[in-house]
C-alpha cells in the first residue's frame, strides 16, 4: 500500500465543530485510530499542523470553573443532542451495586422544583468521594428526600440508598418536623457524615439546625475536601470564612454544609438507588411554625438564576409587545440574548449566557436566538430547551429538545391564544 497519508477534510471539520451531530463519533474514531481508544484531544490538520481540541478534556461549569467531563454527557448536551444523548451515555455507565456497605454518607438535597439541581449533584459527587475512598471497605451514599421523589436519574447521580420521608407534617416549610425526621434517621442508620447544601433554598438552615441537635460543630461554606492522613477520619476540608474573604481549613467534621462546585458530579457509574424505610413511623410533632402555603410571585421579579421557566428573546424577535404579552400569559421569566440587550430591547440583568447569567431552568424557550457558543454555555444546565426559529440549521435548533420552525410572532400569538382558551374552558367547567 502507498505510504501517502490521505486526509479527510470533512472529518477534520466535524472534529472541530462541537455542534455537529457527528462530532462525538468522529472524535472517538480519531482517538481509536491514534491507538488509545478515547476521544481525540489532538489530530493532524489539513496543512500538517497539529490541531488540539480543548473541549475534549473538560467543560465550563455553571460558575465559570472548568471541570473534567469523563463521560461526555455534558458535552453531548452542549453540542445539541439534548436529553436523549445524555440518557444514552448514562445507560453505558458502569453499574455499581453495594450490597453490604461498611458505612453510610447521608445527603439531604435541596431538590428545587422536585429535581436534583447542579448544586445537589455536586454534593452527591462529594459524597461519592467519601464513600469510595477505601476500596476494601466501601461505603454507600444515602439520600434523604422529603415528599414525593422521582427515582429516575437518582442512580446516575451516585445514590446507593434512597429514603423518602412523607407526611403532612413535613410538607412545605416545616423545619422542626424535618429536623425531628433527620434525628430519627441519624438514630437508626448512624451515617458517618451528613452532607447538606449551604444554600438559601433550605439546606443551610436545616444543616445548622441538625448540627446543633446532634451536638456537632459543622463546617460551613465548604468548597474543597481532600485527603489528609494527619486528620482523624483522613480528610481535611476548606471552607469560606470572614464573609468569603478568607479560607478556613480543619479536619472534616460529621456535618458538612458545602457550596456549589465542591466536587465533580458523578459521571462514570450508575448506582442502584435502592429504597430504604425507617423501622418505626415518625412520631407526631406539634410544630410551632404554620406553613400558610406559597405566595404568588410576579415572574418579572424573579432572578434569572432562580427562574424555573424562562422565555428568552433574540435578534429574531420583531414584535416585542407580543413577546412581553406571551411571557405574561405563560407566567414565564423574561430573558434575552446579548444581541437583544445590546440593541436596547432588554435590560442588561436579563442577559443569558456566559457573559450574562448562567441559568438552570426546567424549561427554557429560545425565541429567535441563533445560539452563539456563549449563550449555549449559559443554558447547558437547563432540563428542556425549546427553540423557535426560522433557520432550521442554526445551533440553537441543534441544541433544542423541541424545535419549532416558523415566524416567532405568529407562533407566540397562537400559543397565547391556546393557553387563554384552555383557561377559559377550565373556568367554565368549574
Amino acid at each position: 500500500m502507498s505510504e501517502i497519508v490521505r486526509r479527510d477534510p470533512r472529518r477534520e471539520w466535524i472534529a472541530r465543530n462541537r455542534l455537529h451531530p457527528e462530532h462525538e463519533r468522529v472524535l472517538a474514531e480519531l482517538g481509536q485510530s491514534a491507538g488509545h481508544g478515547m476521544a481525540a484531544t489532538e489530530w493532524m490538520g489539513p496543512n500538517g499542523v497539529i490541531r488540539k481540541n480543548p473541549h475534549a478534556v473538560g467543560f465550563i461549569g455553571p460558575n465559570g470553573i472548568k471541570r473534567i467531563d469523563r463521560s461526555g454527557v455534558q458535552q453531548a448536551a452542549a453540542a445539541g443532542r439534548g436529553a436523549s444523548a445524555g440518557s444514552k451515555a448514562a445507560d453505558e455507565r458502569r453499574q455499581v451495586i453495594i450490597e453490604a456497605p461498611d458505612f453510610l454518607v447521608a445527603v439531604v438535597p435541596d431538590l428545587p422544583g422536585g429535581r436534583l439541581s447542579s448544586h445537589d449533584r455536586d454534593l452527591l459527587g462529594l459524597a461519592r468521594q467519601l464513600a469510595d475512598a477505601d476500596g476494601e471497605r466501601p461505603g454507600a451514599v444515602l439520600a434523604v428526600v422529603f415528599g414525593q421523589a422521582d427515582v429516575e436519574g437518582y442512580g446516575e447521580a451516585g445514590i446507593d440508598r434512597l429514603l423518602v420521608l412523607e407526611g403532612d407534617d413535613i410538607d412545605g416549610y416545616a423545619p422542626e418536623a424535618r429536623l425531628a425526621a433527620l434525628t430519627a434517621v441519624d438514630g437508626e442508620f448512624a451515617p458517618r457524615h451528613w452532607l447538606l447544601p449551604d444554600s438559601k433554598l433550605g439546606g443551610a438552615d436545616l444543616g445548622r439546625r441538625l448540627a446543633a441537635r446532634l451536638g456537632e460543630r459543622p463546617a460551613a461554606g465548604v468548597w474543597q475536601v481532600e485527603r489528609d492522613a494527619t486528620c482523624a477520619l483522613g480528610w481535611r476540608c476548606t471552607g469560606r470564612g470572614a464573609a468569603g474573604t478568607s479560607d478556613i481549613q480543619r479536619a472534616l467534621p460529621r456535618v458538612v454544609l458545602a457550596l456549589a462546585e465542591c466536587a465533580e458530579p458523578v459521571s462514570e457509574t450508575r448506582h442502584a438507588a435502592r429504597p430504604l424505610a425507617l423501622s418505626q413511623p415518625l412520631p407526631p410533632l406539634l410544630g410551632r411554625i404554620e406553613d400558610l402555603g406559597q405566595v404568588a410571585v410576579d415572574p418579572a421579579g424573579v432572578a434569572l438564576s432562580e427562574a424555573e421557566f424562562i422565555l428568552s428573546a433574540g435578534n429574531g424577535v420583531k414584535d416585542w409587545d407580543g413577546f412581553h404579552q406571551a411571557a405574561e400569559v405563560l407566567g414565564a421569566t423574561e430573558g434575552a440574548s446579548r444581541v437583544a440587550v445590546d440593541d436596547g430591547f432588554m435590560p442588561r440583568h436579563r442577559q443569558v449566557g456566559a457573559t450574562g447569567t448562567w441559568v438552570t431552568a426546567r424549561v427554557y424557550v429560545a425565541v429567535g436566538i441563533s445560539g452563539a457558543i456563549q449563550h449555549l454555555q449559559g443554558i447547558q444546565s437547563c432540563d428542556k430547551v425549546v427553540a423557535i426559529n426560522l433557520d432550521p440549521g442554526c445551533d440553537m435548533i441543534k441544541r433544542a429538545d423541541l424545535a419549532v420552525i416558523g415566524d416567532s410572532a405568529s407562533i407566540l400569538a397562537a400559543l397565547v391564544e391556546m393557553v387563554q382558551r384552555q383557561r377559559e374552558e377550565k373556568r367554565d367547567a368549574a
